[in-house]
């Protein structure tokens, strides 16, 4: 095997900088990374941080800031939650201040999370007018979705994409064939249920049958919840082929440069020969990509 394969850079849609070292990402086969949650004052300076460190290989961020919550709801009183990383929506007068604290920070994507097992969520109304006031500023909305019920909530109120695979339930057909059609997009997230069969077995099939139903999955890994591997994550690329991607999936799944800003100039991922004939083998050949620049 000889020359190299390029490729558009790789992107890692949900990670938390505030759990997990920023620095320690340089080299790490990520051009890009997406925080998904954080205190925004932190987390906007890890993306200035980013950006002026990128010739030495240090991934670009785009971020989310705050968590927007129901008074009291998930994460709230969480041990990993870092302060000033939850700002609770109080009513639906409140959601549209809530987006602008977000956007002065410059955020790519609002979060939301609605967490049915672990307190109070967000009234359908205020929900509503959280997207609203989201895309009137330009940006997506991305939902944490767990527990009976908030998969349907969120996708009645136009959330633009999940934070993670949905684990907790066996999501319907039909809501699954209603998502890929008005373009929600699923960030995977399946290898952080390693260690819990029941969740991983729910949540690839879940993905499964959005991704047959046209849905765009995007490759994520909630790095820095426990202990996963700094930059590409074969075990989550192995998960995406065994609920059902093909090498061109899942590449597409890396590269996707959601939340819709694109990459910086000049950045492509360089992987040493080419792509396996076997699909078994191409998470281990994805792992060795590198950042590189095609001039």
């Amino acid at each position: 095997m000889s020359g190299a394969t390029w490729l558009p850079p790789f992107v890692d849609h949900h990670v938390h900088l505030q759990l997990v070292e920023a620095d320690r990402l340089r080299g790490s086969g990520l051009a890009g990374v997406v925080d998904l949650g954080g205190n925004p004052a932190v987390v906007a300076r890890s993306a200035r941080g980013a950006t002026a460190a990128a010739d030495q290989g240090a991934p670009y961020v785009r971020f989310a800031g705050a968590f927007l919550a129901a008074p009291g709801g998930y994460p709230s009183g969480r041990a990993w939650c870092p302060d000033g990383a939850v700002r609770e929506v109080r009513s639906p007068g409140d959601a549209e201040e809530a987006v602008a604290e977000q956007l002065s920070y410059g955020v790519s994507v609002v979060k939301v999370t609605l967490n049915a097992d672990a307190g109070p969520v967000l009234d359908a109304g205020t929900l509503a007018a959280v997207v609203t006031a989201a895309h009137v500023g330009g940006v997506p909305v991305v939902a944490h979705v767990e527990g009976g019920g908030m998969t349907a909530l969120a996708l009645v109120a136009g959330v633009d994409a999940l934070a993670h695979t949905p684990w907790t339930e066996q999501v319907d057909d039909g809501l699954v064939r209603r998502a890929a059609r008005v373009g929600q997009r699923w960030i995977s997230t399946l290898a952080i249920h390693a260690h819990d069969e029941d969740a991983q077995r729910s949540a690839v099939d879940n993905l499964g049958r959005f991704h047959d139903a046209g849905g765009r999955v995007l490759y994520g890994t909630d790095l820095g919840n426990g202990d996963l591997p700094l930059g590409v994550n074969r075990d989550e690329i192995a998960a995406l082929v065994l609920a059902g991607l093909d090498e061109d999936a899942v590449v597409a799944a890396l590269t996707d440069p959601w939340p819709g800003t694109l990459h910086p100039d000049g950045l492509a991922t360089r992987i040493l020969g080419v792509p396996p004939d076997d699909l078994a083998q191409l998470p281990a050949w994805l792992v060795s990509a590198e950042v590189g620049r095609r001039h």
